[in-house]
């Protein structure tokens, strides 16, 4: 029987299983994710067992020469693993009042690339991609909507309102409700959807313990559709948020309303989209001559 890393870190080294049930215990109360929870303890299994032990009793240079070989590792060009692994034991350090120790671990600089945005002629090509109806309509309603991966499998058939043309996202990032607009277009897609599929509970049905799609699917979905376009972009699933966010932008739509579009907690997340928005340049002016039309009405 293949064990994950995690079960083989409970058999082989002594406290994990204790700092497991910590662990869950901390994330619960916090409202945090299940998958923060599982990220953070699949990293602390890894070093775990690599060591034979629990990292507080690992020596820091050598957690520091782990760290190193991790941001080497040529496997990892976008260091995910090694960045992973630090917040990793940033928290399980604080979990233990250790916070020394967290702050001592290598700082982490925030990328600063761009999102990468699709046009709307590749948008257009990449929808009509799906053989299947239910792959054409996620796909579109994740664009139309500004939606997160994890927003769109857990959509209830009740929280679509065809009357008020509203899309009811709820509990989402920072356990936080909005509503978004659903566009007229996209309500006539998820009527021919719901009439063909006939979902009961979840909007989209997968293959999960509780009958919802997976985010991982998703991901499968915007992959392999790809494939079938002439697109050249390096795209993911979340670039279709980016394309809504940056359009809106481009439409002229202020980036206040956007931010609680988004489901964003601060504006300075929303704000990145600034910087790839084609906006139409307003020729600086005074409010007061448009108060009396004055370049219009000029004596």
């Amino acid at each position: 029987m293949n064990l994950t890393v995690v079960e083989r870190a409970i058999v082989a080294v002594p406290g994990f299983k204790m700092v497991l049930k910590k662990l869950e215990q901390q994330v619960t109360l916090r409202g945090q994710s299940k998958s923060t929870l599982s990220n953070y303890i699949r990293r602390i299994a890894l070093i775990s067992l690599h060591f034979g032990q629990l990292p507080d009793q690992i020596d820091d240079e050598e957690i520091n020469e782990y760290l190193a070989a991790l941001a080497r590792d040529p496997k990892s060009p976008s260091r995910s693993s090694f960045k992973h692994m630090v917040y990793g034991l940033r928290y399980y350090y604080r979990l233990l009042g250790m916070n020394k120790r967290a702050i001592a671990l290598p700082s982490l600089k925030q990328d600063t690339k761009l999102p990468v945005i699709l046009n709307q002629l590749e948008l257009k090509e990449l929808f009509a991609a799906p053989a299947l109806l239910k792959h054409r309509v996620v796909l579109t309603l994740i664009y139309s909507a500004g939606l997160r991966g994890q927003e769109v499998i857990n959509l209830k058939v009740s929280d679509i309102d065809f009357e008020r043309k509203t899309i009811h996202i709820r509990q989402s990032k920072y356990k936080k409700d909005r509503i978004v607009p659903l566009a007229e277009s996209m309500a006539v897609g998820l009527k021919k959807y719901l009439k063909a599929e006939n979902p009961h509970i979840w909007l989209f049905n997968g293959k999960e313990p509780d009958g919802r799609y997976s985010v991982r699917g998703l991901s499968w979905v915007m992959r392999e559709n790809l494939k079938k376009t002439s697109i050249t972009k390096q795209v993911n699933l979340h670039s279709l948020r980016h394309s809504y966010a940056t359009h809106l932008l481009e439409d002229g739509l202020n980036i206040v309303t956007l931010k609680e579009l988004l489901g964003h907690a601060e504006i300075t997340t929303t704000m990145i989209y600034l910087h790839v928005a084609q906006c139409t340049l307003i020729k600086p002016h005074s409010p007061l001559d448009t108060l009396y039309n004055y370049h219009e009405n000029k004596v």
